[in-house]
């Protein structure tokens, strides 16, 4: 049955994308995908329940040290009749890595929802919930942090809502720190930025390349594009926070049918690397990926 991923780990060319595991959410599926029946999925559920991973990305490019996304924090809510959710790893599997907070370059986000934004400050916002709390700056305080503008300006003016960034503890401590990047931007050799929007108007997926040209593999980080591996093999399964659901299918498409990609789907469970194989109109998600080992690997 379906479990929380691990941190895992790939490669493309001499360029490093490792997962990074924060928690993990059991959902209510009615809610996230509204009319699907799942007994005609089986084997998508965990006691009926549908699991979602919470986590980051990690980038070594050259140099360079990015993380993807923020994952959801250290949390531990109830939110009655749609989601107990579960955070805190983050750092701790950096640390696995052997690196520290400060050892990170650029925080690129995919987008601004509460679980992809859990370690911009100090404070973890609670969903459906104000922060108490008031923050003393950003996690990752030597880094850049990058999204798109269309992103920032959505969601300046209805941050608390359908899961949004917290005012308090997301948008303040970055108001006048955030770099605005667009649709085929490089972030660091061989990382470039692609506009995905769908699921929420200035969505961002990030695609990973051997900059010496010596792969012609990439890998496509796709942040909430895809939910579940349920979407791989029926890509009409709507999730319910897509601002824009027919946009949000033909990105999803966009992405199932890409050649030589691995995709990173940080909300899968078990594993968050695989590709794509395709019969006819028929996806189907094969993982791959390895588990690295701690320090020094």
């Amino acid at each position: 049955m379906p479990q929380p991923a691990i941190r895992s780990r790939i490669t493309i060319g001499t360029t490093t994308i490792t997962y990074l595991p924060d928690g993990f959410g059991s959902h209510n599926p009615d809610v996230l995908f509204p009319g699907v029946d799942w007994t005609t999925r089986p084997g998508f559920l965990e006691d009926g329940q549908l699991i979602l991973s919470f986590g980051s990305f990690l980038i070594c490019a050259g140099d360079q040290r990015i993380l993807v996304d923020l994952a959801v924090g250290e949390i531990d809510a109830d939110v009655p009749g749609v989601a107990q959710l579960k955070g805190g790893a983050l750092l701790r599997n950096l640390a696995e890595e052997g690196l520290s907070a400060d050892d990170i370059d650029t925080v690129v986000f995919t987008h601004l929802h509460l679980d992809h934004v859990g370690w911009t400050s100090d404070v973890a916002p609670l969903p459906n919930g104000p922060t108490t709390d008031s923050p003393t700056g950003l996690t990752f305080a030597r880094a850049r942090h990058l999204m798109s503008e269309d992103e920032w300006q959505y969601w300046s003016t209805r941050a608390a809502a359908m899961g949004g960034p917290d005012a308090e503890a997301v948008l303040k401590p970055l108001d006048g720190v955030v770099e605005f990047v667009r649709s085929g931007d490089s972030i660091a050799p061989g990382v470039t930025v692609e506009a995905t929007p769908g699921h929420t108007p200035g969505h961002l997926a990030i695609v990973v390349r051997d900059p010496s040209g010596g792969s012609t593999e990439s890998a496509y980080i796709v942040g909430d594009i895809l939910h579940s591996p349920a979407q791989v093999g029926d890509p009409d399964l709507v999730f319910s926070s897509d601002v824009a659901p027919d946009q949000a299918r033909a990105v999803r498409d966009h992405v199932l049918r890409r050649p030589d990609t691995v995709i990173a789907a940080g909300h899968f469970t078990d594993d968050v690397f695989g590709r794509v194989t395709s019969v006819g109109d028929t996806h189907a998600w094969a993982p791959v990926g390895e588990a690295p080992n701690a320090i020094g690997d």
